[in-house]
Order: structure tokens, then sequence, then C-alpha cells
């Protein structure tokens, strides 16, 4: 059996692979272009290919296929053999530099916001070098880009590229003005912790909501559910083990970092969680996670569900993103150090994404929107969809000194002690965790907690990054163009965080008192998709993108299109799905159960000449005035789905979804959850809450 350390990265194509493989002018030619972003030329392409191809033959590979991300939130890919025919009658295995650097799929079957019209099918993906080829299965798999035929952006990967060479050439800036000559670039990174629920697959093929929408649309919490607080980070359950025991060894095979795992706080919800790495390569391995997590659950007659919200009442699931940034020279640019008072780095950086949250909370906010993800922001253990900063009370204290002109009490970090005699005391941590802050400071790095579990990571680092950029530029516009460099970065910092410092709260993200609190700061509280999506394509919004070539104004208008149709679509399918099982399978059966009820009480008079059965006559009569409620329900959400369906444009018709579609499922769900709890177990036509939820064991 294998060692860790042999699985690890074995089905990469990665610098070990390439050192050893490649010409020593070729691994220096391909380094280049991908720690210095310089044109690869065709013939070292070739070279790689060849040895790609050799590479990837030897670990079984047939097939290779340009691996990308399409506006769909999920990966795509088309497989092509290596082989080709030789007049003989026999096969050559050809991989040439051509077809490792482009692709040629179909661009019109991809959500494109209109940048193409059906009838124009043409678009490429081109390779990117910075993220290692890998082989899953029999196939090569070459991560890419993916643009139209026009150049436009069609996918995920792309801008998040340009916002972190976006990011880079100003934080360069920066530190040239604090003497460092010898960074050559600057990353973010990311450590994104994925949270998902695994459920009895047997379950899951019984409810069309589940199929349909990967959420329960009907449902009443059980009897017992994450009350106890007894599943997080309890014993992990052996078949839950197996499949996880599985899906390490997987990921470290594709050189995934998967570091961390356990049980999380709702019943049947877990959680993974890698080391961090470069931000387009984290996105690129939470994409692989996803897939995985999906694909060998099944192996295991388990189903893993990556909707934020697919139960009602209890906690729902979020990714947290680790958001750093890190020198091609190891050093973490957001690492307070022992001092954090007197590292004016630090300080600009840290003043930097505080200004960057504030001015395009906005654009933080429409990154992490969608459908599923409104039900989760605000819910438990998810933070609420207004946008602030959490600092602790450490960096708050500073922040207060600096503001307010007064001298900082750097004493020494207290002690804690645990009352133990054979432990010894340790330093209590700078600040403490905030699960309740959307952007919250964890000691060299931001957490991000607004990010949907289902969604890529690319569009929140997208927005965190380019945002970042604007700052960081302002400041090295001022800070160039100055006489006095100290006296003007202390002056810079001092006003910034003054005019920012409404986006700093430390409190209780879920207290109403917040919201409104919120609202007297001028923060924004964008509750929903429909509300937040607008806000891409504002002016600010939209100059910010084009300042730094993340995205042209006919690109981030594309992802508004996208955004809202997925809005509205996902919508449209869960109220279908619902109307298909109130008419279906509900009210059918609460008829039948109605009708031996009613048959009960006409056995009892047969009997005894009178009806003595008041538990008979009350259930019945709530039963039939339920079902009749039920019944004018469906009529309504029928014709609320058919009203919205029909308004053209697709804002209006977002906030037709979000005002009318809405309400009617939520009343047509009420009235069901109603009639669940009086029906016999043996009419109901779906598995429980409590079936779903502990029917892994």
């Amino acid at each position: 059996m294998a060692t860790l350390k042999e699985l690890f990265g074995s089905m990469v194509f990665n610098d070990c692979e390439m050192r050893q493989r490649l010409p020593k002018e070729t691994y220096k030619a391909l380094k280049k272009t991908i720690d210095e972003g310089a044109p690869l030329d065709i013939s070292v392409a070739n070279v790689v290919a060849n040895a790609m191809k050799e590479w990837a033959i030897e670990k079984g590979a047939t097939h290779f296929t340009h691996w990308f991300q399409p506006m769909t939130g999920i990966t795509a890919e088309k497989h092509d053999c290596f082989i080709s025919p030789m007049n003989d009658g026999r096969i050559l295995l050809e991989f040439s530099g051509s077809e490792l650097v482009r692709g040629e799929p179909d661009a019109s079957s991809f959500p494109s916001g209109g940048i193409r019209a059906t009838f124009e099918a043409r678009g490429y993906t081109v390779w990117d070098p910075t993220s290692a080829a890998f082989v899953k299965g029999t196939t090569l798999y070459i991560p890419t880009a993916f643009c139209s035929y026009t150049g436009e952006a069609l996918d995920l990967k792309t801008p998040l590229l340009r916002s972190m060479g976006a990011l880079s050439k100003q934080a360069v800036r920066i530190l040239r003005l604090f003497g460092n000559d010898t960074v050559k670039s600057v990353k973010s990174t990311c450590g994104p912790e994925q949270e998902y629920f695994l459920i009895d697959k047997d379950m899951y093929l019984k409810r069309k909501d589940l199929i349909y929408t990967g959420r329960t649309l009907f449902g009443n919490k059980p009897p017992k559910g994450q009350e106890m607080e007894d599943q997080y980070f309890t014993s992990i359950k052996s078949r839950v083990a197996a499949f996880m025991e599985e899906l390490n060894a997987e990921l470290w095979k594709l050189g995934v970092l998967a570091k961390t795992e356990h049980n999380e706080v709702a019943p049947a919800q877990h959680e993974i969680a890698p080391v961090f790495t470069s931000t387009n390569i984290a996105a690129d391995h939470n994409q692989l996670t996803m897939e995985l997590l999906q694909r060998i659950a099944k192996k295991y007659d388990m189903i893993c569900l990556l909707h934020e919200k697919p139960f009602e009442g209890i906690n729902g699931s979020g990714k947290h993103n680790n958001w750093s940034l890190a020198t091609d020279t190891g050093v973490n640019l957001l690492d307070p150090g022992k001092t954090p008072h007197d590292n004016a780095q630090f300080l600009l950086f840290l003043t930097a994404v505080i200004k960057a949250v504030d001015e395009y909370q906005d654009l933080l906010r429409a990154s992490v929107a969608s459908a599923a993800n409104d039900h989760r922001l605000g819910a438990n253990e998810a933070p609420p969809a207004i946008v602030s900063v959490f600092l602790g009370e450490e960096l708050t204290a500073i922040v207060d000194a600096i503001t307010n002109g007064t001298s900082y009490d750097a004493s020494p970090r207290t002690m804690m002690q645990i009352g133990v005699d054979v432990l010894p005391p340790f330093p209590k941590d700078a600040t403490d965790r905030n699960r309740t802050s959307p952007f919250a400071f964890t000691g060299n790095k931001f957490e991000f907690r607004m990010v949907g579990s289902s969604m890529s990571i690319s569009e929140a680092n997208v927005a965190i990054n380019t945002a970042v950029a604007e700052a960081l530029r302002e400041f090295a516009d001022r800070l160039e163009k100055a006489e006095d460099f100290q006296a003007e970065l202390q002056a810079l910092i001092r006003e910034t965080l003054k005019k920012h410092k409404r986006i700093i709260f430390n409190g209780n993200g879920y207290d109403e008192e917040w919201v409104a609190e919120a609202e007297k700061r001028g923060l924004l509280n964008l509750r929903t998709t429909a509300d937040a999506v607008p806000y891409l394509i504002s002016e600010k919004n939209i100059r910010l993108m084009a300042t730094h070539g993340v995205f042209t104004e006919t690109e981030i208008r594309a992802r508004y299109e996208v955004s809202l149709e997925k809005y509205c679509k996902t919508l449209s399918i869960e109220a279908l799905t619902m109307l298909d099982m109130a008419k279906k399978d509900i009210l059918p059966a609460v008829s039948a159960y109605a009708k031996e009820l009613a048959e009960t009480l006409s056995a009892k008079k047969a009997v005894s000449g009178e009806v003595d059965a008041s538990f008979e006559t009350e259930l019945l009569t709530e039963i039939s005035a339920l079902t009749a409620t039920l019944h004018g329900n469906v009529k309504a959400l029928e014709k609320a789905v058919e009203a919205a369906e029909a308004v053209p444009e697709i804002g209006e018709r977002s906030m037709a979804f979000k005002d009318t579609v809405i309400p009617a499922m939520e009343a047509l769900r009420e009235t069901a959850d109603k009639l669940e709890l009086i029906t016999a177990k043996k009419y109901w036509p779906f598995p429980t809450y409590g079936d779903l939820l502990f029917s892994v064991i």
C-alpha cells in the first residue's frame, strides 16, 4: 500500500514531474510562463505536450480533455482520445502543442448573458499553465480558461486570473514604497472550508424535491434535530469514515491539500477543509472536491447534498472562504506580527481591506447571491446579509487609537489559565472568533463566510481581489507623490480608517438591534438575489472592473443577466416541483387517509348506532379544511408562476418571482407541513426529516 507521501500528487503533472521529464531549456521557458506570465512559444508547447502525454499514458490515460468552468458554477469537459490512424491500420498516440494550448467547445450551449447567440457557436478553451494538469480515471485533465470567438470571458477562471493579476500589480507598488525590491508578485491565497450533508441514497430517491432541486420543499423538523449539539466534532460513523477515507485518498492523488474533516453541527452534516494555496488553484481544487464528494458518496449508498439549505430549520451549509495575501517570497502580508500597532505595512494592507469591503459591500454581497444562498444568509450558523468586518478586540483598539489620535496600550498578551496543574498556561489569542460575521479577521487572514456551499469560490474572490486592488491603487497613487512618505502614510491610514470605520462590527450579527444599527450606519441589507445582483451593473462597479481589466462592461452585464436568469429558473423549477408533489402525491395521500377516517366513523356508527369518535371527527374536520386550503394554495402558486414567467425584462421578472412566487411557495409549504403532522405515516408519500437526517448509521 502506498504511503501518504507516495500517494500525494501521484496523478498530477506537477513541478517535480516537469523537472524530470522536460529538457532544461523547455522547463525554464515554461516556468517563466507560469511565474511571470511570459508568452509560451509553440515549440515549447509541443515538447511539453509530448512529455505530458507520455506521463499520462503511464498513468493509464487514453483520452485528454480541456477542463473549464463555465458560468453554470460547475465544471465542463469534452474527452478526445490520443489515437491517430496510420495507413497500415495501426494507430499512433499523439498530442500536439496546439491541442494542449487550445480547444474549441460549443460556446452557444453555455450561459453567456447574450454575448453569444445560438447560431454563433464558436468558443475557445485556453490552457492555464499555472494550474497543473492531472489524470482522473482514464483521462488527462488540462485546466483551461473559456472565452468566446470575440474574446469575452465565458467562464469563472478568466476573471479570477485577471483579478489576481490586478491585485499583484497594485500590491507590488505598495511594497516598493516600503523599500522591498525583491518581491516580483503577490498572490491572493485561499483555503475554502466545504460543508455538506450525507443522506441515505434510498431515502433520497423517494424525494422528488431533492432530486430536482437539491433541497426539501416540504418537511417538518424532527423531534430531535441539532438542539443537543451532540453531532459537532463527535466520532465519525463507520460508513461516513469509510467514505472520507476514500475521498481523502482520491483528493491527495490529485494534489488537493485536504487536511481537516469532522462532523458539523446539524445531523448528517460534515466538513472538509484544505491547506491554503493560490486562489486560482484553490478554486480548481474546490471544484474537484465537490465533484468527488458527490461521486464517492454514491459508492457508499449515500448522496452528498451541497445545497446551501437542504433542510428547513437546521443549519445550512456554507463555504468559508479564508483569504489572505502572500508574496512570491513566502511572506503573508496580513500577518500582524507580535506588535501590529508598530507594523505600518500590515496596517496599510489591513486598512486597504477595510476600505475595500466598505466601498464594495454591494459587490461582495452580489458575488455570493443565489436563490439557494438566500435561504441560508441570516439563518443558523450563517452570517447576515449585511456585510461587515470583524477585527477583534486588539485590532479594534488599535484602529480606535489611530482614528482618535491617542496612544495604544501595547501591554503583553493575557495568559490563559485553564485550571489544570499538568497543563501549562498559554497566550490568549489576539482575537476571538465571530461566527456571525460575514468578513472576519482570524489571525493572519480574513474569513469571508457568506459563500454558499454549492458555489464556486471564484466569483467571491474576484470581488475581494479587485476591490482590494482598487484600494491599493489609490494608496499607491497618493503615496508615490508624497514628499514625506512616513507622514503621508500615517495621515492616509488615519483618514481612511475614520472614513470607513462604520463597516467594523464585532458584535452579534444575528441580533435584530444590529439590523437597525447597520441601517443607521448606512450599510446595505440586500436580503435576496433579486435585490443584490442589480448592483453588479452600477456605474461604480462597472468602472472598478474596467479600470483593472477584470471585466469589460459587456462581460459584467452578461453576468448580471446570467445570475438573474439562474435565479428565476431555479425558483421556477422549485415551484413546479412543489406543484407536482402537491397534486400528484400529497393531495391523493391525505384524501386516502380522510377516506379511511370517514370509513372508520361510519363503521363505529353502524355498530353503536351513534357516533362516539371525537378523535376521528376532529381529525377528519381538520384534514378536510387543510386539504381545501392546500388546493387553494396550489391554484395561487400556479397563477403566480405563470404571471412571473410572462414578465419579459429579467430584472422585473426576478422581482416578480421574489415578491409573488416565493410567498406563494411558502404558503403552500406551510399548509402541506401541517398536513404531514396529522397524516398517518403509512399514507404520507415521502420520507420525513427524521428519516433523511438519521438514515446513515
